[in-house]
């Protein structure tokens, strides 16, 4: 079993990946806004439409919360602390990594910083996220009603997603991309993958069934 300083160290080193490929996709996507001739702003709006990003900056904010003492860390970082809100990240960062995988490494080939940003959020940041949920989170503690409180976030994301690509006549991904397929497509296609969401959430929950340490979890304080 992992310690407690020991769980810290894991989860700070593992939030500077996180933040350093965030940094260096933030700076990336205001180049290519700027390239573009659409402007800083535009690269800005184009980073946050992504849910690999967001996602990706929820779990480096949950890794930073694990990696402070208690008495280090503001209050509002509790919140990432929380069993269920570690978990719903976990499943959500794993749908980052298996739709990139599965689908969308096929459509380009990043080089440069792109290539080490890509590899970082998508390969790299899923299974340090999923250690750091298997050493820290109490898992005795889950069930699988808190499954349609989970779905809360990948289902506001599809709606911001789809308004956001309206408004810019842009969309993140090829699975929703409403111009190209057609809204009974997209929707077709987001009903799928947050059904993959809520069985990825089952699968943690099963999985965290084995795990014998119980209340025995290193502390994060």
């Amino acid at each position: 079993m992992l310690r407690s300083s020991s769980l810290r160290r894991f989860a700070a080193l593992s939030a500077l990946v996180g933040w350093f490929a965030l940094t260096a996709q933030f700076y990336l996507s205001v180049q290519v806004g700027i390239a573009n001739g659409n402007g800083v702003l535009s690269g800005v709006v184009a980073y946050f439409s992504y849910f690999t990003i967001l996602t990706n900056l929820l779990a480096a904010i949950a890794l930073t919360a694990g990696a402070l003492p208690n008495r280090a860390a503001p209050s509002w970082l509790a919140v990432f602390r929380r069993p269920s809100v570690v978990t719903a990240i976990t499943a959500s960062i794993a749908v980052v990594g298996s739709v990139y995988f599965l689908i969308l490494r096929h459509i380009w080939e990043p080089q440069g910083l792109q290539l080490v940003a890509d590899v970082l959020l998508h390969y790299a940041m899923p299974p340090l996220f999923f250690v750091y949920w298997w050493w820290a989170v109490p898992k005795q503690v889950l069930r699988p009603t808190a499954i349609s409180r989970w779905m809360a976030y990948p289902l506001g994301y599809a709606l911001y997603a789809l308004v956001l690509g309206a408004i810019r006549g842009r969309y993140p991904y090829p699975f929703i991309d409403v111009t190209a397929l057609g809204y009974p497509r997209v929707l077709i296609n987001s009903v799928v993958l947050l059904a993959i969401f809520a069985l990825l959430c089952l699968a943690l929950i099963l999985l965290g069934r084995l795990d014998q340490r119980r209340h025995h979890a290193p502390s994060l304080g």
